[in-house]
């Protein structure tokens, strides 16, 4: 167990009801900047001198029985260093008996990353007004979306519509197809370009550190806690986008519906609401009603966001833009390399139009970058295609098989078994049955359903 216990990345910290450490990982020490010696077979109160009975988790957990989950932590280790963690803490039970309490921590060193970031924001905020934060995080428009699909341009024209709204929008589409730049066009494009426009992804950051992130943190809130805005107060005026939707917690996504219905943000461990103006523009790479039907998104939260709802065609629905969007790119990169390729040999056309692109625009950036740092002719070649493309057999020019919908797979079966069964038979339905191993007045159904009725 303690083999186990030493090799896990988080840090381990247990004791026992009279506060004494009797586990103490090397994971624990590295997080509190001790040596394991200094902490193992100690007073939990010796080792942490700044703690007492109310501050420390291991402690509160000894007196109550109960768990607590992701609780952040600040203190004080021997040296004067102040820790700062997110834990976990769980009482251990033997046969119905409390004997002690172990306590998960994780580093959050990220959450200092973060609060710089926030606080950088704020600092930006404030001087806004200059000319060189006047886009504050938005720096595409509608201008910048390279497409000729029909399908494509009447989105393009509807977001411009929606630019002209304060009403929330949802857009969706698979990973790659360009949805933070159409979302940063509507902002762009609407009365608050002058104002803040941040983006945050949802999937990026644990569930506790998304919280407080968004909404902010009041002094006292937790250990070390100080009076800090959140996105939605630091997006005011402006726009806010949450990319991955679909990852936000379900009880997170509550507080946002309520920010939404009444414009309102209480820091975590506050009081006070402050009112703020913020459109808010969401992204799924998923179906919403994929995203319904798993329960990752609450569904009176979709229908707040869904007042203006757009999905992003994926790029192997716009055949006619990866021609398009291949020569954009490479213009580009002759540019940054400093070549002159002129642009797709002939073989690699059909070769493009008739890959998948499961990663989509983004992909083909991708596979058109690589292709121009080895390019050594004027034109890109299947010699130049990324691995993958010929290991799975696409740079052969030839169109992959087409898959048939299963029923109509397993109907056309049924029938090349039927033929060749009553062939071989010379029409005798008896024996063809036989042969098939299924009753003669099954075979004779199926012949009708067929159509083989001209065999008997």
């Amino acid at each position: 167990m303690e083999a186990i216990l030493e090799s896990i990345e988080e840090g381990i910290h247990v004791i026992d009801t009279n506060g004494m450490t009797i586990f103490y990982n090397k994971v624990a020490a590295r997080h509190d900047g001790v040596e394991v010696q200094e902490v193992l077979g100690k007073p939990l109160l010796e080792a942490f001198p700044s703690l007492d009975g109310h501050s420390s988790t291991l402690l509160k957990v000894i007196k109550t029985g109960q768990a607590i989950t992701y609780k952040e932590q600040n203190y004080l280790n021997l040296h004067g260093r102040m820790v700062e963690t997110i834990n976990t803490t769980l009482p251990i039970y033997v046969e119905g008996r409390l004997i002690g309490a172990v306590e998960i921590a994780k580093d959050i060193s990220a959450l200092k990353l973060l609060s710089k970031r926030l606080l950088e924001l704020e600092g930006s905020i404030k001087k806004r007004s200059e000319p060189s934060l006047v886009q504050h995080g938005a720096k595409y428009t509608f201008s910048d979306i390279i497409t000729k699909d029909a399908h494509f341009l009447q989105i393009i024209e509807q977001g411009k519509k929606a630019a002209r709204s304060a009403s929330s929008v949802l857009v969706y589409g698979e990973s790659g197809t360009g949805k933070e730049l159409f979302v940063q066009s509507i902002h762009n494009d609407s009365l608050r370009s002058r104002a803040p426009f941040i983006a945050q992804n949802c999937a990026a950051l644990p569930d506790t550190l998304l919280d407080s992130l968004l909404f902010g943190t009041a002094k006292g809130s937790y250990t070390g806690a100080v009076d800090r805005k959140g996105l939605f107060e630091l997006a005011h005026g402006g726009t806010l986008f949450l990319d991955e939707l679909q990852s936000m917690p379900i009880e997170l996504q509550s507080k946002l519906l309520r920010v939404l219905e009444d414009g309102l943000v209480r820091r975590i461990g506050g009081t006070k609401s402050t009112a703020v103006d913020v459109r808010v523009i969401a992204a799924m790479n998923i179906h919403p009603e994929q995203a319904l039907r798993e329960n990752k998104l609450r569904a009176d939260l979709f229908y707040r966001l869904n007042i203006m709802c757009y999905e992003l065609p994926a790029l192997r629905d716009r055949k006619d833009d990866i021609q398009l969007m291949a020569s954009y790119y490479i213009k580009s990169y002759n540019e940054m390399l400093g070549k002159l390729v002129k642009g797709l040999d002939s073989q690699v056309i059909p070769i493009f139009l008739n890959y998948h692109w499961p990663g989509n625009v983004r992909e083909l950036k991708h596979t058109i970058e690589y292709m121009m740092n080895i390019a050594e002719t004027d034109l890109l070649t299947i010699a130049e295609l990324p691995v993958f493309f010929h290991a799975s057999g696409k740079a052969s020019g030839k169109k992959p098989p087409v898959i048939l919908p299963l029923r109509e797979a397993l109907r056309q079966t049924e029938r090349k078994l039927l033929l060749q069964a009553l062939k071989q038979t010379a029409g005798n339905v008896l024996q063809a049955s036989k042969i098939l191993d299924i009753p003669r007045q099954t075979l004779q159904y199926k012949m009708k359903k067929h159509l083989l009725e001209e065999f008997k």
